[in-house]
């Protein structure tokens, strides 16, 4: 008696879920999805598991959490962006995207069933604790994380502001994994910062693309201008280790420098509402100046639609190494008020039609970041090393700002080398005059 009640509530579930399928089916507007078939075969396997689910799991599981990993899987066996997003995951995501949440401070994703650091979010406890983007964490607090999901992982590295977490960390050129313990922080990202440095040339550091990183930039430009009195010589946009964000912040950063009406992205998908072309607005707030860009293999998504826009209008010289490779668009569509799934509805393409995703951006002039120990800079003479060396008597050679600017630039190879570039284009643009 009890295997039939049993078998008709497992053929009531499958009608009962035939009928939700039919349903949105049909009330859809989307003219492909009133064309689909009815998969009943896999509805009923689904009911039928389900129910050993329910009959013979080792403890007793909520209906609720069933049809949420059930969600979760059908998502992230999509590929690695999509996934279901809970309650909290929901309003996590709303808070990362005003700048504003609690964590560790990396971009992550996943990769041969680790997890893949994208990149370390500037000023952030992974930052200071040393991850690098590339970096594959095999275990968290000494629990292998093959098998988890993304989802799970991001569970287990975000806990109470002030506890500690230990992450097991495969890195390439290191014949053993590193350790690194980090303290959880709440993570404050000011996604735009910017400087004057060397000889009026503008410093501007995007890390991250967020609702307001358009406004910000708008701001910074204005300032850069205000501070050298309109005599600025050109721009460095750094936008290494930058794993994206808003698609709205990137045209805006886009928009900030292209002159006339130019295609910025256009995305393309299966359903019509995936749609999208950006024109800029006709508004290079940069007038013209010399622009170059920075970018590395921690430049991902929203990074990479800035740098393709202003490398096909060939407005600035992008510079550094071959960006991430992330060309695809993620729609958060709402369930509940509360709930919501993140899904991959289509690719983005720079003005000229390249698509991006698995490739990356490839920098018109590439440079890689190297690194010097500090006793390699000793073995460097110079000519206060030389005995009797004759006194600089400039008192304005003391300017600590100076000073901090040119180690800013010593420490950084590739932030040198652009400046360098920059240098070079006002010769030329003086020539010209």
């Amino acid at each position: 008696m009890k295997k039939i009640k049993f078998k008709n509530f497992a053929v009531f579930l499958g009608i009962f879920l035939i009928s939700i399928f039919l349903f949105y089916t049909y009330n859809n507007k989307n003219v492909h999805a009133a064309k689909t078939s009815l998969p009943l075969n896999q509805l009923q396997a689904f009911s039928e598991v389900y129910l050993k689910i329910k009959q013979n799991y080792v403890q007793e599981i909520s209906d609720k959490e069933i049809f949420d990993n059930a969600i979760k899987g059908m998502l992230e066996g999509l590929d690695p962006h999509s996934t279901f997003l809970n309650e909290k995951d929901f309003k996590d995501l709303k808070i990362g995207t005003k700048g504003e949440f609690g964590g560790l401070g990396i971009e992550i994703t996943m990769e041969g069933g680790y997890v893949k650091v994208i990149t370390p979010i500037d000023d952030t406890p992974a930052f200071n604790a040393g991850i690098q983007s590339g970096d594959l964490i095999i275990e968290i607090d000494n629990n292998s994380v093959q098998g988890m999901s993304l989802s799970e992982a991001v569970d287990l590295m975000r806990g109470k502001i002030g506890t500690s977490i230990l992450l097991t960390i495969a890195r390439e050129g290191e014949s053993s994994p590193i350790e690194v313990k980090i303290t959880r922080d709440k993570i404050k990202v000011k996604s735009v910062k910017y400087e004057v440095i060397e000889d009026n040339f503008g410093y501007i550091r995007i890390s991250s693309f967020q609702s307001k990183t358009g406004k910000n930039l708008k701001e910074a430009l204005k300032d850069l201008k205000a501070i050298t009195k309109n005599n600025i010589k050109g721009y460095v946009i750094d936008m290494r280790n930058n794993p994206g964000g808003v698609l709205g912040a990137a045209v805006d950063v886009s928009d900030a420098f292209i002159k006339g009406k130019k295609k910025i992205v256009f995305t393309r998908g299966r359903a019509e509402d995936a749609m999208y072309e950006f024109v800029s607005n006709d508004t290079d707030l940069a007038d013209g100046k010399p622009i170059v860009v920075l970018i590395n293999g921690g430049s991902a998504s929203a990074s990479e639609i800035v740098a393709g826009a202003l490398q096909d209008h060939k407005r600035a010289i992008i510079m550094g190494t071959q960006s991430f490779g992330k060309g695809s668009v993620q729609t958060i569509l709402p369930i509940s008020s509360k709930t919501a799934v993140k899904m991959t509805t289509a690719r983005y393409y720079t003005p000229n039609g390249r698509s991006i995703q698995a490739k990356g951006i490839t920098p018109d002039i590439i440079v890689e970041n190297l690194e010097f120990s500090s006793a390699s800079k000793d073995k460097i003479l110079k000519e206060s090393d030389l005995l009797g060396h004759l006194k600089n008597t400039d008192k304005k050679n003391g300017n600590s700002k100076l000073k901090k600017q040119n180690k800013k630039i010593e420490n950084d190879y590739q932030l040198s080398e652009a400046i360098n570039l920059l240098k070079g284009l006002n010769i030329i643009s003086l020539s010209k005059n």
